[in-house]
């Protein structure tokens, strides 16, 4: 049995633990799970929902009874561009940034710089000795972005993560075409050979 303060302990603590309080608090905690929208169904999406349509249109053409399974097509392919986008705009953006670094370089950039900030300010008997920054360290952090292949490398390698959900997302929408495929050309060509 639970002891009187030991529930007296857990409420306390469920009071502490109810989640952001602040505005700006509650606004970075509801983006938390969006990332780039492709979590999304695509029947949510109004931006794709009308291609989907069309595209169901043109693929079931005049035949209703198969508008059904043509939009589970389109909305399987629709789902597919819609990956190749995100992933087109993840990398198109990091390429066309030109200071490009990740953020473990840019929090060093900040510690070196503060640190050699501070050891260049005057000093009272009371304030603690900075350690130097060596000039190995300032032309480290000092160092122009890379260019060209190395920065395309270097994107690949620090958005990997990203890349690779994307890539799953990628897989089970073409795995979801392919099947909505065989269950179209099936209830197709199953009418054709019953005229």
């Amino acid at each position: 049995m639970t002891s009187d303060r030991k529930i007296q302990a857990n409420r306390v603590n469920a009071r502490r633990s109810t989640g952001p309080r602040t505005a700006q608090s509650r606004a970075r905690s509801a983006r938390n799970a969006f990332r780039h929208g492709l979590s999304l169904p695509i029947q949510l999406d109004p931006l794709w929902s009308a291609e989907v349509e069309a595209l169901a249109q043109k693929i079931a053409g005049a035949e209703a009874r198969l508008q059904e399974l043509a939009r589970h097509v389109a909305e399987a392919q629709i789902d597919l561009l819609r990956v190749r986008h995100a992933r087109h705009r993840l990398l198109c953006q990091a390429l066309s940034n030109p200071r490009y670094r990740s953020v473990k370089d840019m929090l060093r950039e900040v510690k070196v710089l503060s640190r050699y900030l501070r050891s260049q300010m005057p000093r009272t008997p009371n304030t603690p000795k900075v350690p130097e920054v060596s000039m190995g360290e300032l032309e480290i952090v000092l160092a122009p972005a890379p260019q060209g292949a190395s920065k395309f490398a270097a994107i690949l390698d620090l958005e990997s993560k990203k890349l690779l959900a994307m890539d799953r997302y990628e897989r089970r929408a073409r795995s979801r075409r392919k099947f909505a495929i065989r269950a179209f050309d099936a209830v197709r060509c199953g009418a054709d050979e019953g005229r």
